[in-house]
């Protein structure tokens, strides 16, 4: 996969649960903080986003707000309206409707969370900041318009096999979102560390043969020639980037994969640490061990232990 699909794998903890809100004015939410993200989608209408101490932002049709899940937040027809307790996510199914009583004008907003766990962050996303706002302006984000508007369909339409394509399209507008927040910053000539590098072409090129390949044995000389650069230049540009040098990089990503392997398969060591670039399990476990603090075999059995996200 490229980084950023790989930066959400990582730290997804499940599927993304939406609820449909037909509103008619007055009308307002509050929405508590949560450990991924929520997001609200404009269907109809128009309302105000309500950050904690920070300006209310006008949010109208086929607008998209993503919102970080430690920011409590409210959505409202006006931002003097009154705000109702409302969770983004409580554990049922992962989409459904909501008719309010009212009696004044409707907007229609689809709400909901992802379940993301920071502590599994990749760097790519720690620049993301606590409210992105992409405004439905014509001819900017085409697939993230088409994935409103097919995600609208569906929901205005139910047809056999929505309940499968929702989730399925939630998913694929995380990646739109990020994906033209990242666009908005790289046209941005003050834009340094990850949003530079990957519109970067040398950068870029280097980190998807990293994320395409981790096993492969990479020196900063290789990674360089796929860049396109000498080795001291590569190493200058990749570290000033990304904050770490290459190899650093490559051995964090591996054992990123690698306690991934672990919670999520059964795979002997031996196995998980050969597809984390090791020919010896004792080599591996020592690397495991001076990132994450446990041995590989003590973070599986914690992981096991914990439930399974709704």
């Amino acid at each position: 996969m490229d980084v950023l699909s790989d930066a959400v794998v990582a730290m997804r903890t499940g599927r993304p649960h939406a609820i449909r809100h037909e509103l008619p004015a007055p009308w307002g939410m509050r929405f508590p903080t949560g450990e991924g993200a929520g997001f609200h989608v404009v269907l109809r209408g128009s309302c105000w986003l309500i950050p904690a101490q920070e300006p209310p932002i006008a949010l109208n049709t086929g607008d998209v707000a993503l919102v970080r899940g430690d920011r409590v937040h409210g959505l409202a027809d006006d931002p003097s309206s009154p705000l109702v307790e409302f969770p983004l996510s409580n554990g049922e199914a992962p989409y459904r409707e909501v008719r309010h009583e009212g009696s004044g004008p409707s907007t229609v907003v689809l709400c909901g969370a992802y379940l993301l766990d920071r502590t599994r962050a990749h760097p790519v996303l720690s620049g993301i900041p606590p409210v992105v706002h992409l405004p439905a302006h014509l001819g900017r984000y085409s697939s993230l318009r088409a994935a409103v508007e097919l995600l609208g369909s569906e929901i205005d339409r139910p047809q056999p096999g929505t309940g499968a394509i929702v989730p399925s399209l939630l998913d694929a507008l995380l990646l739109y979102i990020l994906r033209a927040w990242f666009d908005q910053r790289s046209h941005d000539e003050r834009t340094a560390g990850w949003a530079a590098a990957l519109s970067d072409p040398a950068i870029g090129s280097a980190l998807a043969a990293i994320h395409h390949d981790p096993i492969h044995p990479w020196t900063v000389e290789e990674l360089g020639i796929r860049a396109g650069l000498s080795r001291a230049a590569f190493a200058r540009r990749f570290t000033a980037l990304i904050g770490q040098p290459p190899l650093t990089y490559l051995t964090w990503w591996r054992m990123i994969t690698a306690a991934r392997a672990l919670r999520e398969s059964d795979a002997p060591l031996r196995v998980v640490a050969r597809q984390a670039g090791y020919g010896s399990e004792i080599a591996f476990a020592a690397a495991f061990k001076r990132e994450y603090g446990v041995s590989p075999g003590r973070y599986r059995r914690h992981a096991d232990a914990e439930p399974e996200p709704a």
